[in-house]
């Protein structure tokens, strides 16, 4: 489904003409909005073929560097990028999406520009190497979805050349065997699971998960509660059970006016979402 959008790459030169800020990337983003007769519809905003990149700047160690696009009907991103002495990190991303435009919001009940702030969750980069992401991720705040894939970004570019040494992200590393302790509820290892003869009789049956307590709160009120057991079957040559174990995962996501995400993380990886 990500075939409509196009690619942005914004190259920002400093006073020399030398490349300061490097950025290639694809994105997508899915908008939940209301309609004039009252219900919610969720829409796809698809980057146009005409992007332009005003106010990107280089930024240096005392102010953050800018990549901005604007795109389509007068839809708007941007991230700012810090800087410390051995590292640059994602700080702030802006989405400003306008209603006004028919072609993605035929019937928005709410005209114009709606601007969503978020923090960027990626982890920081150390100096003169390149971030690069093919798979895509994700990220929620306010009725929003945003996904990026085939990323490569590089700031506080040193000499002009973008580096050749690579930090990858959490979704292009190969998957290994789970991180939860093994114990009587849980699954063994991944090559256990791969290279033992298929059973001749029946598997002994699972326990059932542990019940686990999950909130999140806006300030000091809870705004999603769930408590529940969880467990996971997944079809592959033969099933795989797993059990969320309570003790090891914990809650995330937001709670916003008209949509609310719980995200159960388990060592920085997410097992499932509500």
């Amino acid at each position: 489904g990500f075939f409509q959008s196009c690619a942005v790459e914004v190259d920002i030169k400093d006073a020399s003409n030398a490349t300061c800020l490097y950025a290639d990337w694809m994105m997508r983003f899915l908008i939940t909005y209301e309609s004039n007769n009252g219900d919610y519809k969720t829409t796809t905003l698809n980057l146009s073929s005409s992007v332009t990149h005003n106010g990107s700047v280089c930024g240096n160690d005392t102010q953050a560097a800018i990549v901005a696009v604007q795109f389509g009907e007068g839809h708007s991103w941007s991230i700012n990028i810090t800087k410390t002495n051995e590292t640059y990190q994602g700080d702030f991303i802006t989405l400003t999406y306008n209603t006004n435009d028919t072609t993605v919001f035929p019937d928005a009940k709410r005209k114009g520009p709606v601007t969503v702030l978020m923090k960027d969750p990626l982890h920081p980069v150390q100096l003169n190497t390149v971030f690069v992401c093919h798979n895509s991720y994700h990220i929620e705040a306010e009725n929003t979805t945003q996904i990026f894939w085939n990323v490569t970004v590089q700031a506080f570019v040193q000499n002009g050349t973008v580096s050749k040494k690579e930090s990858r992200c959490p979704a292009d590393t190969p998957t290994s065997a789970p991180t939860v302790p093994p114990t009587t509820g849980n699954v063994t290892t991944a090559s256990t699971t791969t290279l033992s003869p298929a059973p001749t009789t029946a598997p002994k049956p699972m326990e059932n998960p542990d019940t686990g307590n999950y909130s999140l709160k806006t300030g000091n009120k809870t705004c999603f509660l769930a408590t529940v057991g969880l467990q996971l079957n997944v079809s592959q040559d033969k099933p795989l059970l797993i059990n969320i174990n309570p003790k090891t995962t914990v809650a995330d996501g937001a709670c916003g006016n008209t949509t609310a995400t719980l995200k159960l993380n388990d060592a920085n990886s997410t097992l499932i979402s509500f």
